[in-house]
């Protein structure tokens, strides 16, 4: 008997466990909702933003623009800004990001080229913070869904790294969503700016739908279709000063975007390790439920046994 309520316990503790993980899967659910909503919300000022620079780009000659992120420098400092999550049970998505990101800090260091690490994430930041490394900031705490104020104050700070002259390149190393079940830590250079760098490209968005029952992800390819200013037009200002006052908003649009990617990425890894972990809470049941049921079937047998043999000694 000790061992059936030894069986009953651990059964019922597995149907605790497996309420939990089913609730956080829900609840990444609906955050990757969210960010979906984000992405096509910010969409329509992206694409204004960007029929405004490639437009400046049209009217200018950029080797003759002199502006301080267009600045072509000898590369002896680069500054990393490596994105990752504050929260565990994730899968792989915060070791993959950093493991990229160590992996870059150490082909920079071969080359003889100092690195200063910019880092968001509680999980980088405690990674990182317990080896060697030069972190020049940290960014942890921020909303699970990325707001456009965090990717300001960051975008401000490595602008900063970069006009001043303490490095003389930005990388940035995100996590580009895919889809539920796969991401893909990439490297994107932020800093100096380069034309081919504002040219419009064709991009996706993605979107969490429902087929069946289950959650499925959608990936919606955007137009690159940008109308022309006319021939004609005049700035009251310099096209170089317009350009020189857009750029913020660009390279905070373009950390952003880079956020909620990550942000995706980190939620579905979430919801797909949360729904893996509830399908092993089930088949953990099943198997203890056949164990449980084998014992007491097994119990009632011998106690039968007793009573018989009992029986027949009287």
């Amino acid at each position: 008997m000790p061992n059936l309520k030894s069986i009953r316990d651990r059964i019922q503790s597995v149907k605790n466990t497996k309420k939990i993980t089913e609730a956080m899967r829900l609840v990444a659910a609906a955050k990757v909702r969210r960010a979906q909503e984000q992405v096509l919300a910010t969409r329509p000022f992206a694409d204004a933003l960007a029929q405004v620079l490639y437009n400046l780009q049209s009217r200018l000659a950029f080797g003759d623009v002199n502006l301080p992120l267009f600045e072509q420098r000898d590369v002896k400092s680069v500054a990393l800004l490596v994105v990752s999550g504050d929260r565990g049970l994730c899968g792989g998505y915060n070791a993959n990001a950093i493991r990229r990101g160590e992996q870059r800090m150490k082909e920079l260091q071969s080359q003889g080229i100092n690195v200063q690490l910019v880092v968001v994430g509680r999980k980088a930041s405690q990674y990182f913070g317990r080896r060697d490394t030069n972190i020049a900031a940290n960014y942890t705490n921020l909303n699970q869904i990325p707001t456009a104020a965090e990717a300001a104050q960051i975008a401000d700070a490595i602008v900063a790294l970069f006009v001043s002259g303490s490095v003389d390149r930005v990388e940035l190393v995100y996590t580009r969503f895919l889809s539920l079940i796969s991401s893909q830590p990439v490297i994107q250079t932020l800093f100096p700016l380069t034309p081919q760098g504002l040219e419009v490209k064709d991009d996706e968005i993605f979107r969490l739908v429902t087929r069946g029952g289950k959650f499925q992800v959608e990936r919606e390819k955007v137009g690159s279709e940008v109308s022309s200013f006319p021939q004609d037009m005049i700035f009251e200002q310099d096209p170089v000063q317009i350009l020189d006052a857009l750029l913020p908003l660009y390279n905070t649009n373009q950390l952003l975007r880079a956020l909620q990617e990550s942000a995706a990425s980190e939620l579905a890894a979430r919801m797909t390790a949360m729904s893996n972990a509830s399908d092993n809470a089930g088949q953990l049941i099943r198997s203890l439920t056949q164990s449980y049921n084998r014992a007491r079937q097994a119990a009632i047998t011998q106690e039968l046994l007793e009573v018989v043999a009992g029986a027949n000694a009287l």
